[in-house]
């Protein structure tokens, strides 16, 4: 129990008005004095006791797109056999803060309460610790108890409808490249080749053994399958703060979409982030967590990380979402790395340069380049 600014400022005008009372003989004075430790001691009286009870914290949900709904359930339990008096809990999220009055609680009683958590910006909020909070009416002291553990919500960016880079899957070896990261053993045979140990016996081509006078193994291999690389840039130069939030949403937007379809996606940053995964719900859900931290960097590197520059051919289609006038920098490894390369330049563009062998589309905002790109790709 500690008192508060309210209190503080009391416990000092009471002794000085006492004291001046004493000096100048002036019985008022004592009185007011008297009357201001009165309250003081009434209210330590009042706060004294910590509130006996227990607390427990749910959010729902613990991810939400930026901009949507999301709540927190607090549920307050008293299993003494005395009741509790009222006191205030509160909750912080991010440099925010919830304040809940808690009404008073018979024995053996539970009440639940719920609030909004703030989701208006993107990124890793933590939630809590609770403080349990017990005032008196006049606000002179305070008890305060930290209670409950942390919880994380993950505010996703805004997401827009768009289409996704492949429509199907090809269906037979012979249809499409592979790429140097191809998965091996599928039922496509691509070549015929010596055998080296540890590969499969039950794949040994036996015919061509005999025919070559040593063992020979079918190489099976998938065909190039559907894969998308999104190049976020996290460079200020290019994109202004506002302009990297609608960049982060065009990002987040393509991957969910393609990674929904079950295509193979990749999440790289001009920082240096290097995310893949294979299509699926799960790997969604691991891009939009990533883009949740993805932060703008001062550094003036270049826009190509080094993982795009050095290395085996990647293949498939890549996506490169940065500003409008820097669209036409240092692209050209991505040309011979990769079978599509689309250039999203964000803002109003200026000097706009044309990139031979790519698709630049410009657009104001994320809602216009993902229109725009779902028309292009359909």
């Amino acid at each position: 129990m500690r008192p508060t600014g309210r209190g503080v400022a009391v416990l000092v005008s009471s002794l000085l008005a006492y004291g001046l009372g004493e000096l100048a003989g002036y019985t008022f004075f004592r009185a007011l004095g008297g009357i201001g430790l009165g309250a003081l001691l009434a209210a330590t009286i009042l706060t004294v006791r910590r509130p006996q009870v227990s607390v427990h914290r749910d959010l729902s949900p613990d991810r939400v797109e930026r901009g949507r709904p999301a709540l927190a359930t607090l549920r307050v339990r008293n299993a003494g056999t005395r009741w509790q008096p009222s006191f205030a809990a509160h909750d912080s999220a991010g440099p925010e803060r919830r304040q809940v009055p808690i009404r008073r609680l018979g024995p053996d009683s539970e009440a639940t309460y719920r609030y909004e958590l703030p989701t208006s910006r993107r990124g890793r909020i933590q939630v809590g610790p609770l403080t349990l909070e017990r005032t008196d009416p006049l606000g002179l002291a305070r008890n305060r108890q930290a209670t409950g553990e942390t919880a994380v919500l993950w505010v996703h960016p805004k997401r827009h409808p768009t289409r996704t880079v492949v429509a199907g899957r090809p269906r037979h070896h012979h249809i499409g490249r592979t790429a140097d990261d191809s998965l091996r053993g599928s039922a496509d045979l691509r070549d015929v080749r010596p055998y080296v140990v540890g590969d499969e016996v039950r794949h040994l081509h036996w015919k061509a053994s005999a025919r070559t006078g040593q063992l020979m193994v079918r190489d099976y291999v998938d065909p190039d399958q559907p894969r998308l690389t999104v190049l976020l840039d996290t460079r200020t130069e290019p994109l202004p703060e506002a302009t990297f939030e609608e960049a982060v949403e065009v990002a987040a937007s393509i991957l969910f979409a393609a990674s929904m379809a079950g295509h193979r996606c990749r999440l790289l940053t001009s920082a240096g982030t290097d995310l893949a995964a294979p299509g699926g719900a799960l790997a969604s859900r691991q891009f939009l967590d990533e883009l949740c931290m993805v932060q703008q960097s001062d550094e003036r590197a270049g826009l190509l990380p080094r993982s795009l520059t050095t290395g085996a051919s990647s293949g498939g289609a890549i996506v490169v979402v940065t500003g409008a006038h820097g669209t036409a920098s240092d692209l050209a490894p991505l040309l011979v790395r990769y079978g599509s390369v689309t250039v999203l330049g964000l803002g109003p563009a200026h000097g706009v340069a044309p990139i031979h062998g790519a698709r630049v589309i410009l657009a104001a905002d994320a809602g216009e380049a993902l229109t725009q790109w779902s028309g292009v790709i359909g």
